[in-house]
């Protein structure tokens, strides 16, 4: 079997997920294939995502999407760009109906050898603190690392996930919108334009 084919086989959470208080069972979202130009590193799908297999099929991905300054055909090519989050499937929530985190054995089994699949992005977004942490290393908050955007820029941007429960932070910090998305912008058209080039 191919790399793709075993993680959308995979059940190693199976256990882990009826556990949970969704009860639900392991649908693997894949999202990448090799050779795309931009990387989107993120947690994990959400319960949206679990049920229509696309990820960022929802209001967070109409604000990634609204940042990154592309359209629906554009984020789902999937040679343009790869969706890759730390748990490929959405973890349930717990008694008090919020999200659980990626299990950590998701990154640890498929992580590497679906990052060396992609192979060399020219962009990669790394969305949240677990995502960040794994690519980045190191202490510090999401809003550490996003604020220090510019020693990452332009291959690399740090950024909060694009939920519209961080409406808040982006308010507190309107350097997001007037410094950081317009040069974010600009580095994706500039790797989409890249890969036309060397089409």
């Amino acid at each position: 079997m191919s790399l793709l084919s075993d993680i959308d086989a995979c059940s190693l959470c199976a256990d882990r997920f009826t556990a949970t208080a969704t009860a639900h069972s392991p649908r693997p979202v894949v999202w990448f294939i090799s050779g795309a130009r931009i990387l989107i590193a993120g947690q994990a799908p959400g319960a949206r995502v679990q049920i229509s297999g696309r990820p960022f099929a929802d209001p967070s991905g109409d604000r990634l999407r609204d940042w990154m300054g592309v359209t629906d055909d554009t984020f789902y090519d999937r040679t343009r760009v790869a969706i890759l989050p730390m748990a490929f499937c959405f973890p349930g929530y717990n008694a008090a109906g919020s999200d659980l985190p990626p299990p950590p054995i998701c990154a640890k089994t498929w992580r590497q050898p679906a990052i060396d699949h992609i192979g060399t992005p020219a962009l990669t977004l790394l969305i949240g603190g677990y995502a960040q942490k794994w690519h980045l290393g190191g202490k510090g908050t999401v809003t550490d690392r996003v604020a220090d955007w510019q020693n990452f820029a332009p291959n690399v941007f740090p950024l909060p996930h694009p939920s519209w429960r961080n409406t808040g932070w982006i308010k507190k910090n309107p350097w997001f919108e007037t410094d950081l998305l317009p040069a974010l912008k600009a580095s994706v058209q500039s790797a989409l334009a890249e890969q036309t080039r060397t089409a």
